[in-house]
């Protein structure tokens, strides 16, 4: 008999369920940030600013989402809009010293969290799983349902 097929959608919501625990244990490495605003806050460290579009492109949600995370950040001191070099009429955000901070103490416990994900597979594998993730993260919705 062969065996059964993987069920991914369980599995996944699952998965997501069991990493937002494992976030939720440890407090004090999030102290006072969601794990939204950790989103933002690691492009903004790996771009130095950016406009609101390009942070929601970047996280695939809507940039009335981002508009909103940011106006609260801005009220906790975690980011600043500062105006485009370029472009006057484009207002772009920037991570304050806190933001930096907040982002640092977030990505310690990230690099664990990954270092526990990957344990027991080759980089071949972990391969073929970031690819599998990729794929499932780009999926549309109302797209070909083939």
């Amino acid at each position: 008999m062969a065996p059964a097929k993987p069920r991914f959608v369980q599995l996944l919501n699952r998965a997501q369920r069991a990493l937002q625990r494992w976030i939720e244990a440890r407090p004090e490495s999030w102290e006072g940030i969601s794990a939204a605003q950790v989103g933002l806050l690691f492009v903004l460290r790996a771009r130095g600013d950016a406009a609101v579009g390009e942070i929601a492109t970047e996280l695939g949600v809507a940039p009335a989402a981002i508009t909103n995370l940011s106006k609260r950040m801005q009220a906790a001191g975690l980011v600043e809009r500062v105006a485009d070099a370029r472009d006057a009429r484009l207002t772009r955000l920037r991570m304050t010293g806190s933001g930096q901070e907040a982002g640092t103490r977030a990505g310690e416990v990230l690099v664990k969290l990954n270092a526990r994900l990957a344990e027991g597979f080759t980089p071949e594998e972990l391969q073929t799983v970031a690819r599998w993730l990729a794929q499932a993260a780009a999926l549309e919705p109302g797209a070909s349902q083939d």
